[in-house]
């Protein structure tokens, strides 16, 4: 009977096959004797490839036809996987293994449910939210209960649907502004897919978050839909998932040199961007504030800036914009005292993982789940949503000045720094991310 050969499958769309390569890092350390193939198309592996990895880790690409960094690469991945290609990658990374050891369990992107058909173990890997996770399996119900009424209902606690009674109507992840085209109908199709398949088919489920970070009643109702689920995260945590991240454009040195707690970092990923008007709202909100910031922001967005806005900073020297910043390593530095985001789950983990207060603009999928969780279920931030509208100069220097030292932001403040304790006990040899991702290694490369 040889080692374990384990084929990580992840989703080439935004931030998912980072978070499946830092878990496969995490396996691959974890089970130096085991094989690990990481599959995925040729565009996601090539924006992968400077990442260092064990020697036990290699990559495996699924054809489709398309060019790298090809916009239509997630559509058209999905069509080919699910007409086969991912089996016939399955094959190849079997065939190329040592000792031409067939795959004996697939780790995969919870959005690549067609791996439950490979005839071996499909252990997922939830990349998102769990209380988005949560309303996806309860979606059925859940637009049985609003369809007609969801615009005059918006308000409305989801009390009748056990673990989401903190959420509204309006914090659901089924739709929203950019509700639209043919990325929007494969997600659709996927989500739905997720949520009939999940709680059947799936060895296992992964979860990025650690015990004891969501409500009792929230805990409860994920065990009840998904028994199998393993909290394990964050992910970034995990032992060998993630390398030293390289910091090219300085904001660890740069950060090295302000006071504690003064600085106010912003990011929206690698996906989602405030409409023009927004951006320049909150840049001279920024400005406003008068704290040192660290702004995360795509080159092509800069010139929307305010004129003078980047002269400005440079010449008073509280201000470095990039274009990309080592966000965990930055979030963790003590410098860091506020944290700007659109509150994507692994943005939000990393915050809590900093011990970081937020401010919050949900654009779409899962995020106004996630900004509602960081306001109401953890009290450690603010969110600039339906209720306070867009941001707004005066809203953002607000928010600023109260998570970095207003009196208003205290409590969010001890609340952030009681999170991230709590992280960091969850990482303890003895602690609950540790024991379950013991359990979920031993899943993985259990022996046939």
């Amino acid at each position: 009977m040889g080692s374990p050969h384990v084929a990580v499958v992840a989703f080439p769309f935004s931030s998912h096959a980072p978070k499946l390569l830092a878990v496969a890092r995490a396996l691959a350390t974890a089970a130096p004797s085991a094989t690990f193939s990481f599959v995925s198309t040729a565009g996601s592996l090539e924006r992968l490839r400077g990442a260092a990895v064990p020697g036990n880790l290699r990559f495996v690409e699924v054809p489709t036809g398309g060019g790298e960094g090809d916009d239509d690469e997630t559509p058209l991945f999905v069509e080919v996987a699910e007409a086969g290609g991912l089996k016939q990658s399955l094959e190849a990374a079997g065939a190329a293994a040592t000792g031409a050891a067939r795959v004996s369990c697939v780790v995969g992107d919870a959005f690549m449910s067609m791996a439950a058909d490979a005839g071996v173990p499909w252990v997922a890997v939830w990349t998102g939210g769990p209380c988005a996770l949560l309303a996806h399996l309860r979606g059925d119900a859940l637009r049985e209960d609003i369809v007609g009424h969801a615009a005059s209902r918006g308000d409305e606690l989801l009390s009748s649907h056990p673990g989401l009674g903190s959420f509204r109507v309006r914090d659901l992840p089924f739709g929203g502004a950019n509700a639209s085209g043919d990325m929007h109908r494969v997600m659709s199709r996927l989500l739905h897919r997720v949520a009939q398949r999940l709680p059947r088919a799936a060895t296992a489920v992964a979860l990025n978050a650690f015990p004891g970070l969501f409500p009792p009643e929230v805990s409860a109702a994920l065990a009840d839909a998904l028994p199998d689920s393993l909290a394990i995260g964050p992910y970034h945590l995990l032992p060998g998932a993630v390398a030293p991240a390289g910091d090219p454009h300085g904001c660890l040195a740069w950060l090295d040199r302000r006071p504690e707690r003064a600085v106010v970092y912003v990011s929206f990923g690698t996906v989602a961007a405030p409409p023009p008007d927004e951006l320049r709202e909150l840049a001279t909100g920024l400005e406003a504030s008068g704290a040192p910031f660290l702004w995360s922001l795509r080159e092509e967005s800069w010139p929307l800036l305010p004129l003078g806005f980047l002269d400005r900073a440079g010449a008073k020297g509280n201000g470095l914009l990039v274009p990309w910043a080592p966000q965990a390593a930055v979030l963790r530095h003590p410098a860091v005292g506020a944290f700007v985001a659109h509150s994507g789950w692994g943005s939000v983990v990393e915050g809590v993982s900093g011990g970081v207060p937020m401010a919050c603009r949900p654009f779409f999928g899962d995020q106004q789940m996630d900004a509602r969780a960081v306001a109401e279920l953890w009290r450690v931030g603010t969110s600039f949503d339906d209720d306070s509208g867009p941001m707004t100069r005066a809203g953002v220097a607000a928010a600023v000045a109260s998570l970095l030292s207003g009196e208003d932001g205290a409590p969010m403040r001890a609340r952030a720094r009681e999170l991230q304790a709590e992280v960091d006990e969850a990482f303890q040899p003895d602690g609950g991310s540790m024991i379950n991702s013991r359990k979920f290694v031993e899943i993985v490369c259990a022996r046939e």
